[in-house]
């Protein structure tokens, strides 16, 4: 009795195998789920089976005969704006001849056993056809066949198919034909489509099984729909990949890096990037497509290790052979992104741009010249070559793109004049197109960079004053700072925009918003002007502002050597602090003739002042000028001019190229230079006095 009685409760824990379990997982379409656990039509004896517990925590995922079987619930558990689905497990049958111990007792028989095997042989086959191998649908047929998003969520909603990235990735190629507007319509109608829902789930429950490709280009297409990043969806699609990261090849590379260069940080993310991060690293030399390579540059960012930038850039540089013009147009942008400057693939690239820029679009030059900007890289050759096109297809461009170009240039120090030139008589001809914004933009542009066209400044200062004139009742506070503020620096003075400018509730405004130290040095800046320039304001300026902070001193070493050599102990006066918030490096006080300079003492006591030629030395940087050349920039040919008027003769020592002259060719340098009636200097140093 008890051998019979133990075989019967062996067999039984061996035919439990046969009672299908379900799971009940609640999906909220884009919030949170729970799984719950739910177990129907079966007999309370299963409590008593050792297996009990482990069958209660078996996955969602369960394969019989290589098919995922989903049952979808339309029992009570389905609630208002939750979607129930209940994942059937079923498992294998155990070897049915360890049934056999005693067909009079076995609760089921070798007979019944082996009809239920045949069962599964004949049915399960037809029933996976029917049910989970339906006529295929790609994304090419949706796109070709479907005129919108809802379209494809119709031919969805008829009968779904797998894997569901056909049909994300259908909507996003049919959005990407749409203009803006249209595209904002259509994702609102996607939203609130009654299938989008159900297409999420989907998309979520065949996560795990689908293809890795499929998977990225369905988070590719979802993030570029639109759908929120903090949603279900997202979030479970981004834990996915964290899984598979390992089954990426070099498609799949492409598609995650193109996919998190345009994703927010967030702790998912963060962790894919990481994850990226290794692979990438141990699999570089194993790349071959350059695109695929400047994807994955792109997309590391610019706190990834410098080893793994520096590896990136020598596998950069051996494909360099292969490179497109697109590749080197691109490679720009890509290491701006990374933020590592690589001279010798920027000067290569550069070449390479060069040689094929005529037909290069807008957008194209924009980016180069912005990534340039941001790596700190400047290509004298590659600013010419791009301004050099431009003029010389000027009848092309738009007056805002030509415009755009030039605040590029500004940042980044280079002046063409030519391109500048024909700006200039753009706006004198056709100053229309300018508004309040436009305005602004190009007296800074023009002010900053110092240029004058001879014969056509003067009506471009007026036409650009009367345009601003028509906006003073329109224009912020700031902007109509910055606006005189450039023309101050180009020694132009119109009265509405100042008679505007000064009045006490906006000079208050600039005092108590904004950035408010930048305001008080500009506004400093204007009524020296007023007093030094020869304007035609005379009015008294008649508001107190808070004083400047005195500026850094740190006097040339090597000037003030040269100087105490040339000129001996006593002769020079350094950082000199002069009226007007003026600074200067050294002051040395000459007769009118410059040909002797006076000891100090000197000429505090027995020399008149009419008799007396201050002459100013100022040490400037890189900065002060315009890219590789001698042109002073705005604010420092303002200073000149304002020394001037104070009765100063100025002297500009260019300290990098100070820096490179031995100390008998700096002494020749300076001493031509102070003294007016010495031969020129020996040395062939590009340095430029003004007086």
């Amino acid at each position: 009795m008890n051998n019979r009685a133990s075989s019967f409760f062996w067999n039984l824990r061996q035919f439990s195998t046969l009672i299908p379990t379900s799971r009940t997982v609640r999906l909220y379409p884009l919030g949170f789920c729970r799984p719950i656990d739910v177990y129907s039509h079966w007999n309370p004896r299963n409590l008593f089976l050792n297996n009990f517990d482990s069958r209660m925590q078996s996955p969602i995922r369960c394969l019989f005969q290589d098919a995922l079987i989903f049952k979808s619930g339309d029992d009570d558990f389905q609630t208002k704006s939750i979607s129930t689905v209940t994942v059937l497990t079923v498992y294998r049958l155990l070897c049915p001849r360890r049934l056999s111990f005693d067909s009079e007792h076995s609760p089921v028989s070798n007979h019944e056993l082996e009809k239920i095997n045949f069962h599964h042989e004949a049915s399960g086959e037809d029933v996976l056809t029917k049910e989970t191998k339906p006529t295929p649908i790609t994304c090419r047929k949706l796109s070709q066949e479907c005129n919108s998003l809802s379209d494809v969520l119709d031919t969805f909603s008829e009968a779904p198919t797998f894997p569901s990235s056909n049909y994300f990735s259908a909507m996003w190629t049919i959005a990407k034909r749409m203009s803006e507007d249209q595209k904002r319509f259509e994702k609102q109608l996607m939203f609130n489509h009654p299938a989008f829902t159900q297409l999420c789930e989907q998309m979520m429950r065949e996560a795990k099984i689908m293809y890795c490709d499929d998977l990225l280009f369905s988070l590719h297409a979802i993030v570029k729909l639109g759908i929120p990043q903090n949603t279900l969806l997202v979030q479970t699609l981004l834990r996915v990949v964290q899984e598979r990261i390992n089954e990426c090849d070099e498609k799949c590379l492409s598609v995650l890096s193109t996919v998190l260069e345009v994703m927010e940080p967030c702790k998912n993310v963060d962790v894919l990037r990481a994850g990226l991060r290794i692979l990438v690293d141990q699999q570089i030399w194993k790349i071959e497509r350059v695109f695929t390579l400047q994807a994955v540059m792109k997309c590391i960012g610019k706190d990834a290790p410098l080893a793994l930038k520096r590896k990136l850039e020598m596998k950069a540089l051996k494909e360099l052979d292969r490179f497109s013009v697109l590749n080197s147009q691109r490679m720009f942008e890509v290491l701006a992104a990374m933020k590592h400057r690589s001279i010798i693939l920027l000067n290569e690239c550069s070449k390479k741009f060069l040689g094929n820029i005529h037909g290069c679009p807008f957008k194209i030059l924009i980016s180069v010249l912005q990534s340039c900007k941001d790596l700190r890289y400047h290509n004298l050759d590659l600013f010419e070559g791009i301004a050099d096109y431009v003029a010389t297809t000027f009848d092309i461009w738009k007056s805002k793109q030509v415009l755009f170009l030039l605040i590029l240039f500004e940042n980044l120090g280079f002046r063409h004049a030519r391109l500048m030139d024909l700006f200039m008589k753009k706006v004198v001809d056709e100053p229309d197109f300018l508004n309040m914004k436009s305005i602004v933009s190009v007296l800074h542009v023009y002010s900053s960079l110092n240029h004058a066209y001879p014969g056509q400044t003067q009506e471009f200062l007026d036409v650009t004053a009367g345009a601003l004139t028509a906006y003073l009742h329109h224009i912020s506070s700031e902007n109509l700072l910055n606006a005189v503020y450039s023309f101050c620096l180009m020694n132009h003075f119109p009265l509405a925009p100042i008679n505007q400018l000064l009045q006490k509730d906006i000079i208050s405004e600039l005092l108590t918003s904004g950035d408010v130290e930048r305001n008080v040095r500009k506004l400093h800046m204007l009524t020296t002007c007023l007093k030094l320039d020869d304007t035609s304001y005379h009015k008294a300026t008649d508001f107190a502002l808070p004083p400047l902070p005195s500026p850094p001193s740190c006097p040339n070493a090597k000037v003030a050597e040269v100087l105490r050599s040339l000129l001996g102990e006593g002769s020079f006066s350094e950082n000199v602090q002069l009226p007007h918030n003026y600074h200067i490096d050294f002051e040395i006080r000459m007769d009118t003739n410059r040909s002797q300079a006076l000891s100090l003492s000197d000429v505090d006591v027995v020399t008149p002042a009419t008799d007396i030629q201050r002459v100013a030395v100022l040490c400037v940087s890189r900065s002060t000028h315009c890219l590789d050349s001698t042109h002073p920039r705005g604010f420092l040919a303002m200073k000149m001019r304002h020394l001037k008027a104070m009765g100063f003769y100025v002297i500009l020592v260019k300290n990098w190229e100070m820096e490179k002259l031995r100390m008998k060719d700096a002494v020749t340098f300076l001493k031509s230079e102070i003294f007016s009636t010495e031969d020129p200097p020996t040395a062939d140093v590009n340095f430029q006095s003004t007086c």
